[in-house]
C-alpha cells in the first residue's frame, strides 16, 4: 500500500524526528536545556501555534502536528520507560533505606502543599471541594523532569526521589477520593480500599514472579546474542508490569518502576539500561512536545498577569514547604533549598488529576483550562528552577561554611589541587604522606562538605571564575595540580595560570595522548594521560603475575612511561613548529621587500 504525503502518522513522525535531530542540538549548542527545547517545539507546531494556520496555509500541514491526541500514547510510553530506567538505577535495599523520607517527608510535603494551596484558593472564592482537588493536583511534582535533572544518587536526587515516589503511589487514591466527593461520586471511598488491596496483591505477584522468571528470561535472550531479542524482552517486561498495575487500578508508572527494580537485581541490568536508552530519550521528548502543544500563546498573553501570579504562588508554596520539611529531616540548607525549587513546579500528573476533578464536577472547564496552562508553564520553567536551585545551594553552603574554610598562610597555599573527586583525594593523600602542605579547590558543594567532614583542607570555588586565582594566591603556590575530568576547562585554566605565573609547575590530568599534547602546548609542566597510565599499570600486573622480577618490571615501566611522555611532547612541539615558522617568515618580510616596508 502506498503512503501518501498527506499521511498523518508520517507527517507527525517527521515533525518529532525533526525536533529531536535538528532543533534540540541547536538548543544544546547554546547550553539551553533540551526540556525547554521540546516544549517550545510543541508550542510552535501544535494546534495553537503554526497548526492554527493550516487551513489558510495547507503546506504547514507537513511541519505541524495535526492531531495532538494521536501522539499521547507515545508520550505515556516515554514516561513508562523513564520510570523503568530509574528503577534500573535503584535497588530494594535502597528503597527501604528511604522509607522515612518516602512515607514521612513525602506524605507531609504532598499534604502540606495541598493544604496551603487549597486554603489560598478558598480565600480567592473557590469552594472547598474544588480547592481540595486543585490543591492535590498542583501539589504534585514532575517525576519525568525532576529525576533526569537531579539524578538519584546525589543528596538532592535522593530527597526528590523519595517525595516523588510517594506522589506516584498516592496518585490513584487521590483520583478515587476526588471522584468520591464530587457530585457524580458513588462508592469512591470503598473503591480506594479495593484498589489498595488489588494493588498490593498485584505488586506482590509481580515481585515473586519477577524474581523467578526474569533471570531465566534474560538468560535465554542473552544466549541468542541478538540485540533485537534483548530489546524486545526488556520492553515486554516494562509493558507487562505497567499493564498489570493499570489493571489493578494503580498508575502504570508504578509497574514500570517495579519492573526496573526487579531487573536491577539481575546480572543484566547494565545491558538493559544501555539498549533502552535511545527509546527512552525520544519517547520523553514526545511527552514534552505534547506538554508544549497544550500551551496557547494567545491565551497566555490575554491572561498573563493572573497566570504569572498563579505560577509564582504555586512554586513559592511548594518550595517553602519542601525546604522546611527537609530542614526538619536534618538536610543541609543548600540541599533543602535546591530540592525545594526543583520540586516547585506542577507535574504531568497534575493534568490527570485536573481532568478527574473536572469530570467529577468539582471545578468548571474554564478553571481547569486556566490551571492546565499554569501547569504547562511550570513544566517549562522546571530546568530554570533547577539552575536557580543549584546557584542558591552554592551560595547558602558557601555562606554557611565561611568559618570552616581553611586559612591560607602568608607564604602561600603550598600545592593547590583543582578538583577534589576520587583523583584529587588520592593526590591529597600522597601529599600528606610526604608532609607537603596543600589546598584543594572544588566547585561542587556536596563534595566540599563531604571532604571537610573527612578533615581535608578544601575551599569552595569555581576555578574558572575571575578573581579566584588572586583570592587563593595561586601565583605563590609550589605546584598546581589539575584533576578535573573536563578537557576544555583544564586547557583554559592552564593557559590562564601559565600567563599569571610563568614558573609555576602545573601537572594536569589528561584523557588521552592527544589531550596531553594539547595541554603541553597550553603550558603544563607534565600531563598524565589516563589511558596510558591504566595500560602501564595493567602491563605491570601482568608481568609480575607471570613471574617476572619486580625490579626489572618497574624499571621497564618507568622507561616506557618516559618514552611515551617524550613522544607526546615531540608531537606537541611539531604541531607548533609550522606556526613559529610562519611568524618568522612574516618578521623577515620587510627586509626582503623594501617597497612593502615603506608602505
Amino acid at each position: 500500500m502506498a503512503i501518501t504525503l498527506s499521511n498523518q502518522g508520517l507527517s507527525d513522525t517527521l515533525v518529532i524526528l525533526g525536533a529531536a535531530g535538528l532543533v534540540i542540538p541547536a538548543f544544546a549548542r547554546f547550553r539551553i536545556s533540551p526540556v525547554i527545547g521540546f516544549i517550545l517545539v510543541g508550542m510552535l507546531v501544535g494546534p495553537s501555534g503554526l497548526g492554527s494556520l493550516v487551513t489558510s496555509q495547507p503546506w504547514l500541514y507537513h511541519i505541524t502536528i495535526s492531531n495532538p491526541h494521536a501522539i499521547e500514547p507515545f508520550a505515556e510510553f516515554g514516561i513508562i520507560l523513564l520510570l523503568f530506567a530509574i528503577g534500573l538505577e535503584l535497588s530494594f535495599k535502597r528503597i527501604w533505606s528511604l522509607r522515612r523520607l518516602v512515607f514521612g517527608t513525602g506524605a507531609a510535603e504532598l499534604g502540606g502543599s495541598a493544604l496551603l494551596i487549597g486554603a489560598g484558593l478558598i480565600v480567592l472564592g473557590q469552594d472547598w471541594q474544588g480547592s481540595l482537588g486543585l490543591g492535590l493536583a498542583l501539589a504534585l511534582s514532575s517525576t519525568a523532569l525532576v529525576l533526569p535533572l537531579a539524578g538519584t544518587t546525589s543528596p538532592v536526587g535522593r530527597a526528590a526521589f523519595a517525595m516523588l515516589l510517594f506522589e506516584d503511589l498516592a496518585l490513584v487514591p487521590i483520583i478515587f477520593l476526588l471522584s468520591a466527593i464530587g457530585p457524580a461520586g458513588g462508592n469512591g471511598l470503598a473503591g480506594v480500599g479495593f484498589v489498595a488491596l488489588m494493588g498490593a496483591l498485584t505488586i506482590a505477584a509481580l515481585y515473586v514472579g519477577g524474581r523467578f522468571i526474569l533471570p531465566r528470561l534474560f538468560a535465554q535472550a542473552a544466549r541468542t546474542k541478538s540485540p533485537e531479542v534483548f530489546l524486545a524482552a526488556s520492553l515486554l517486561v516494562a509493558i507487562v508490569a505497567s499493564v498489570a498495575t493499570s489493571a489493578a487500578g494503580l498508575s502504570p508508572i508504578v509497574g514500570a518502576l517495579l519492573a526496573g527494580l526487579l531487573i536491577a537485581e539481575t546480572d543484566y541490568h547494565h545491558e538493559v539500561e544501555t539498549i533502552t536508552a535511545p527509546f527512552r530519550g525520544l519517547a520523553l521528548g514526545v511527552f514534552l512536545i505534547t506538554v508544549g502543544m497544550g500551551v496557547d500563546p494567545r491565551a497566555l498573553w490575554a491572561s498573563g498577569p493572573s497566570l504569572l501570579l498563579a505560577v509564582v504562588g504555586v512554586v513559592a508554596v511548594k518550595t517553602v514547604v519542601t525546604f522546611l520539611l527537609l530542614r526538619v529531616a536534618n538536610a543541609r540548607p543548600g540541599v533543602a533549598a535546591e530540592t525545594g525549587l526543583l520540586m516547585g513546579s506542577p507535574s504531568e500528573t497534575t493534568l490527570i488529576v485536573l481532568g478527574t476533578a473536572t469530570a467529577a464536577g468539582l471545578i468548571s472547564q474554564p478553571t481547569a483550562a486556566f490551571w492546565q496552562a499554569v501547569t504547562a508553564i511550570g513544566l517549562t520553567l522546571t530546568p530554570l528552577l533547577a539552575r536557580l536551585g543549584s546557584v542558591a545551594a552554592r551560595r547558602i553552603e558557601r555562606s554557611g561554611k565561611d568559618k570552616e574554610e581553611p586559612a591560607i598562610p602568608d607564604t602561600g597555599p603550598g600545592a593547590v589541587i583543582i578538583g577534589f573527586g576520587r583523583v584529587g583525594r588520592i593526590v591529597a593523600d600522597m601529599l600528606s604522606a610526604h608532609d607537603i602542605s596543600y589546598l584543594a579547590v572544588e566547585a561542587d558543594v556536596d563534595a566540599v562538605a563531604a571532604a571537610r567532614r573527612d578533615k581535608y583542607p578544601v575551599v569552595f570555588g569555581d576555578p574558572a571564575r575571575r578573581g579566584m586565582s588572586e583570592k587563593l594566591r595561586l601565583a605563590q603556590a609550589r605546584a598546581l595540580i589539575l584533576t578535573m575530568d573536563d578537557p576544555v576547562l583544564t586547557v583554559r585554566l592552564t593557559r590562564q595560570m601559565r600567563a599569571l605565573a610563568p614558573d609555576l609547575p602545573i601537572i594536569a590530568r589528561a584523557r588521552d595522548p592527544r589531550h596531553a599534547a594539547e595541554l603541553y602546548r597550553a603550558g603544563v609542566t607534565d600531563a598524565v594521560p589516563e589511558t596510558l597510565e591504566s595500560s602501564l599499570q595493567l602491563s605491570e600486573a601482568v608481568l609480575v603475575d607471570m613471574g617476572m622480577a619486580v625490579g626489572p618490571v618497574i624499571a621497564s615501566i618507568h622507561q616506557k612511561r618516559d618514552d611515551l611522555r617524550q613522544a607526546i611532547r615531540r608531537e606537541a612541539r611539531l604541531d607548533r613548529e609550522p606556526r613559529i615558522r610562519r611568524i618568522r617568515l612574516r618578521s623577515q618580510a620587510p627586509s626582503s621587500t623594501p617597497s612593502t616596508a615603506s608602505e
